[in-house]
């Protein structure tokens, strides 16, 4: 069995979008699908089981969020300890 997963993230603008495309493609290189249309960011997924396919989008998203952190799109706080709350 294989499992698939899209993710698409909107940005305010293409310029936007391209930086975090950008800055991601190092990581997801060989791992992840990515493409980009426009201001938007779409990546696709696929595993063997959903645990694995699970853990491919956790580890995206995380990345996603340290890129647009570094890219000042986010005000937030970062995760430290890795507990849920903003240090």
């Amino acid at each position: 069995m294989t499992v698939h997963l899209e993710l698409r993230i909107t940005y305010p603008s293409a310029q936007t979008a391209n930086t975090i495309f950008r800055a991601l493609s190092p990581d997801n290189f060989g791992y992840v699908d990515s493409k980009m249309a426009g201001n938007e960011l779409i990546f696709n997924l696929t595993a063997n089981n959903a645990g694995t396919l699970k853990n491919a989008a956790d580890d995206l998203l995380a990345c996603v969020k340290i890129a647009e952190e570094a890219s000042g799109l986010s005000d937030a706080v970062p995760d430290l300890d890795g507990d849920a709350l903003s240090e």
